[in-house]
């Protein structure tokens, strides 16, 4: 074992750490030296979003230790940021394994700080921890959650006074408070357990008022109001809230699938609990087939993310992608708003760079500003708070399954997704027509746009250097033809500089910076690259476009754009 490694292990054994820590460290040393090296080789770094990591002993895991460390930095600069004032903040979990001691845990030691804690009294969804930070007047929040991770997985979200996570500076000013805790001797990890307030119902309630609120066509549920709808949470939280939301909005004939409707951190009938999975989603969809149903619905783990499957054009049930969901979630909700009366001159959408760019399309059609940020509901976030008492945000998304609809909550809520969804789908029926025909009369009016991921995992201590070495290469090397198509643009964000190949001219890139390569081709089309925030993978996305004259002529043209990504994919040798 390499010596500063060991050192850091013996650091451990010799520190103020439990016996049953202790103990199993020393199981490893005997039975598991390699395992033991990675999770000490690093610190578990609290990036810009919080910790992410497997959970284990070691500095490179989750657990007590290094979850307490994270909440000492976070408070201390709480403290500093709100000094004067009564510091407040409210803490969630989701059905992960460990996510209520890791909860209670965060609550304890913000207490112990003398911090007003507000701790939901069991799992509650993502977004719901959003919205109570601005409902209780909070400073911050923490959720603990690995979202959509594998079990062995678990992590930390911190939020800030508004309810979206941590954005410049607070971010890096939080993880240089959380690097100066040193040792676990530097936390506080109890004490302070009379400033931790149990919440539940009432917020829930208020919740739900919100997300009620947010519906454009109740008319069009009271007609539908037996609209077949099969629901699955994936064994997450979702449960929790997303029944009772679709009740609210008069739905009367939801299906839950039971296999996988209970809490439960292993997840034990999926192997990634992930809606952007087509095996997360295959005994939703099973029962949606049985029951004919006109909606399947799935949430992640902390219910952020939903995941949708209809009847297509020829009656086959299909899983529409992240992008496919937000060009119709943005449309209805831009589209109806306009049919309704109530759309306003300075409404705007949000979406990311790596989201389809027919939003933009539809958004200029409708005559509504689309702007576009980095990944992350946090920039979403950001965005509408410096937009505040200029223009009014109406919904914001981005290709990876999330949805933020209203801007009472500031992260992605796959609660208030599926009802919007689910009203979508009434609202369609009632004119006679599916979503997947809707969408399909968006393609012949916008264009036909297929998207396409592929993600890449490099796992251990030498993953991250091989992703750094692969985005390097094609930073110094773009390519300069993709499927026949020159590659017009070279979109690097985090030299934040726009390059035309073909004459070396630069402009600025106005966004922050951020490890993104977007190839734009003379066609159109758009690659981007990617490394993952959370996860040892990094992404390519695909975007490719054709006009379609009919909708007669779907099949072929949604075929030929297919071929045309399986060919870009073969030449960037992924």
């Amino acid at each position: 074992m390499d010596a500063a490694i060991a050192q850091k292990v013996q650091s451990w054994l010799d520190g103020a750490f439990d016996e049953e820590t202790k103990q199993g460290i020393r199981e490893q040393q005997q039975q598991q030296p390699d395992e033991l090296a990675d999770a000490f080789y690093r610190n578990l770094e609290f990036g810009t979003g919080g910790l992410r990591g497997i959970m284990g002993i070691g500095t490179n895991r989750m657990n007590k230790y290094t979850v307490g460390m994270a909440t000492q930095g976070y408070a201390n600069y709480l403290k500093q940021s709100f000094s004067g004032t009564e510091v407040r903040v409210a803490i969630a979990h989701d059905s992960r394994n460990n996510s209520r001691f890791f909860a209670e845990t965060v609550a304890n030691v913000f207490g112990a700080n003398g911090i007003k804690v507000f701790l939901f009294e069991s799992l509650r969804p993502t977004p719901e921890l959003s919205f109570a930070i601005r409902h209780l007047g909070c400073q911050g929040g923490v959720v603990c959650t690995a979202s959509h991770n594998p079990k062995e997985y678990n992590g930390y979200k911190a939020y800030w006074v508004d309810g979206g996570q941590l954005v410049p500076p607070h971010d890096k000013n939080v993880i240089t408070e959380v690097e100066k805790i040193a040792s676990v001797e530097d936390v506080k990890w109890s004490g302070g357990e009379s400033n931790i307030t149990l919440i539940g119902t009432e917020v829930d309630e208020a919740y739900r008022k919100m997300v009620k609120g947010l519906s454009v066509y109740p008319e069009a549920i009271a007609a539908q109001k037996d609209l077949k709808i099969v629901y699955t949470s994936i064994h997450g939280t979702g449960i929790k809230m997303v029944p009772d939301v679709l009740a609210d909005f008069g739905f009367t004939n939801v299906t839950i699938v039971d296999e996988q409707a209970t809490p439960d951190g292993n997840f034990p009938t999926v192997v990634y609990p992930n809606p952007e999975e087509s095996e997360a989603m295959s005994i939703g969809l099973k029962k949606a087939q049985e029951l004919d149903a006109d909606i399947l619905c799935g949430t992640d783990p902390d219910a952020d993310r939903v995941g949708i499957g209809v009847k297509d054009h020829k009656g086959r049930w299909v899983l529409l992608n992240g992008n496919q969901t937000a060009v119709l979630a943005f449309n209805y909700m831009m589209e109806s708003r306009r049919e309704k009366g109530i759309a306003g001159a300075n409404d705007m959408v949000v979406k990311t760079i790596v989201t389809t760019n027919m939003i933009d399309e539809i958004a200029a059609g409708l005559n509504v500003k689309c702007y576009n940020v980095l990944t992350g509901f946090k920039w979403i976030a950001e965005l509408i708070r410096s937009k505040e008492g200029q223009e009014q945000y109406i919904i914001g998304g981005e290709e990876s399954y999330g949805l933020m609809i209203g801007d009472q909550i500031r992260d992605k809520d796959a609660v208030s997704a599926v009802a919007l969804l689910c009203e979508m789908a009434a609202y369609e029926k009632n004119k006679g027509r599916s979503l997947y025909q809707k969408l399909i009369d968006l393609y012949v009016q916008y264009g036909c746009y297929r998207e396409h991921l592929i993600s890449i995992t490099k796992k251990g201590m030498n993953g991250q250097q091989e992703i750094a070495e692969m985005m390097e290469r094609f930073r110094s090397n773009p390519p300069q033809t993709l499927a026949g198509s020159p590659v017009a643009q070279l979109l690097d964000y985090q030299k934040q500089v726009a390059t035309e190949l073909a004459s070396g001219a630069t402009t600025p890139i106005s966004l922050p910076k951020s490890n993104v390569l977007q190839f734009v081709l003379a066609d159109g089309s758009k690659i981007s690259a990617r490394p993952s925030g959370t996860e040892p993978k990094i992404k390519f996305y695909f975007s490719v476009k054709e006009p379609l004259p009919s909708a007669e002529r779907f099949d072929d043209v949604y075929a030929s754009l297919d071929e045309k990504i399986q060919t870009i994919v073969r030449e960037l040798a992924l």
